[in-house]
């Protein structure tokens, strides 16, 4: 790949991929973004994988969109080329997945940091939804995400004026997990992220799935949905593993059985 690198740690069942465009601060352009559905396919079907990180770089996770690939384009255009069908393919990602964000997240770059399950910022990070500056507005689910995890006032300011906001009021507001100083923003998502890779695949992968319902459905939905996920899980051998261990004050030694 060009534009996305696979780093991949076996030994501690967890990946990186990391934007590789630091010229134009990581411009998700077409190729970028099919790189990452790619990188995130090929994660998800590895069973020595189960958390992954997407991370950029000091100065910035992702300015935006490659306004440069969009400029003359037509609406008849930008509908053929569906590009968020690119989208919708990384939403479905199975494994939890952290942002860890540093610098500059705006526009489709802070929308894919909503995207992810979890995200580590640096002191540093900027989020913001500046497109209305170019006559635009957000089209990968800034209006949507942002809105449920700020609340609409902030989501309103930010997308009708494009002003960022930085770290502390991102925590203030709920859209980001934690700040660390910026030489530890990446080191603190490889944290999060092996804590999460020691329990258990089956588990995490319906406890996410859960989580996402409460977005999407009503109450009565969520919890009938929930209830069949903990169910199910009573089928598996990291449920009868996870107990034993408790029981034994032992380790438990899950395997995504």
């Amino acid at each position: 790949m060009q534009f996305v690198l696979i780093e991949p740690n076996i030994a501690e069942n967890y990946a990186i991929l990391r934007l590789n465009r630091p010229r134009e601060l990581n411009a998700l352009n077409l190729q970028l973004m099919q790189e990452l559905r790619a990188g995130l396919q090929l994660l998800d079907a590895d069973d020595n994988i189960r958390c992954i990180i997407i991370t950029g770089n000091e100065r910035a996770f992702a300015a935006g969109a490659d306004i440069k690939q969009m400029q003359e384009r037509t609406a008849i255009d930008m509908l053929k080329i569906d590009q968020f069908s690119t989208w919708d393919a990384i939403r479905k990602t199975k494994k939890p997945i952290i942002a860890a964000v540093s610098g500059f997240a705006l526009g489709g770059g802070c929308e894919l940091a909503m995207l992810c399950d979890m995200v580590i910022a640096s002191e540093t990070a900027m989020f913001g939804q500046p497109e209305i500056k170019l006559g635009v507005m957000p089209g990968a689910g800034g209006t949507q995400r942002l809105t449920r995890a700020v609340g609409k006032a902030l989501a309103m300011e930010m997308v009708l004026t494009g002003r960022f906001i930085d770290a502390n009021k991102a925590y203030q507001f709920g859209l980001i997990n934690k700040i660390v100083p910026v030489e530890y923003y990446l080191q603190e998502a490889i944290t999060l992220a092996k804590e999460i890779a020691q329990l258990s695949p089956l588990a995490i992968r319906l406890a996410k799935e859960s989580v996402n319902k409460a977005f999407d459905a009503t109450l009565n939905e969520g919890l009938e949905f929930e209830r069949k996920n903990f169910y199910m899980l009573f089928a598996s051998q990291d449920q009868k593993e996870g107990m034993a261990a408790f029981v034994e004050k032992r380790t438990a030694h899950f395997e995504g059985k």
